[in-house]
């Protein structure tokens, strides 16, 4: 499923994309998968493939938020938690360091990055 979300995410060009496993750190899911977008609308359309991608491969979208700003859009497949977000957001919520992962700063461009806490 990780590699579904991946890929639904790069076909609509999403940059930064982070991918955490956070089974050690809570039962609500295994993996945050984190991605950043240029504006409201790629946001959505990040999303919206994502929900249809994974659909398609027979997943069970179980809730989206934030469509409606579309600065920060949260896609909940179950056992991945997709977060989309516009650069200014993601900076100050830096999920990526709340979930024990890299400072922005430093964390990975490349898709196939994992951090594990």
């Amino acid at each position: 499923m990780k590699q579904a979300v991946i890929s639904a995410l790069e076909d609509i060009k999403a940059r930064d994309i982070v991918v955490m496993d956070v089974r050690k750190l809570t039962s609500m899911t295994d993996y945050m998968i984190v991605a950043s977008a240029d504006s409201n609308r790629q946001t959505r359309a990040l999303a919206d493939n994502v929900q249809k991608k994974l659909k398609e491969a027979g997943a069970h979208v179980q809730g989206v938020e934030g469509e409606g700003t579309g600065e920060w859009v949260l896609v909940d497949l179950g056992s991945v938690v997709v977060h989309i977000m516009q650069p200014t957001v993601r900076e100050y919520y830096n999920l990526e360091q709340l979930w024990g992962g890299p400072p922005m700063s430093k964390k990975p461009k490349l898709a196939e990055s994992t951090v594990h806490p």
